[in-house]
């Protein structure tokens, strides 16, 4: 089964977190992962509101938590520390 990336971000330095999206990008499309929302509009109807939401879907939860893993990611990741707050989830699909 497929599975979605979820990630509710409030970024706190603009610069850093531009270095953490240009190399997440490449990461999370080398395990198979596909944008398919990435900082559009929303609407917030319950918990606490993140101005910026991402969703990428990947061929299934185990490739996800690699990419998460992976080198790559963890590279990007290490921009995004301390430049955003973050809350991000994998949640199998049902397809």
């Amino acid at each position: 089964m497929g599975a979605l990336w979820i990630a509710h971000v409030t970024v706190t330095d603009a610069d850093a977190y531009g270095k953490y999206a240009e190399l997440a990008g490449p990461a999370i499309a080398k395990h198979g992962g596909e944008f398919i929302a990435r900082g559009g509009r929303f609407v917030q109807l319950e918990g606490k509101e993140r101005p910026r939401n991402v969703v990428a879907r990947f061929p299934s939860v185990e490739a996800a938590v690699d990419c998460y893993n992976s080198p790559e990611y963890q590279e990007a990741l290490s921009h995004a520390r301390g430049a955003s707050e973050r809350e991000l989830m994998v949640v199998e699909t049902s397809d």
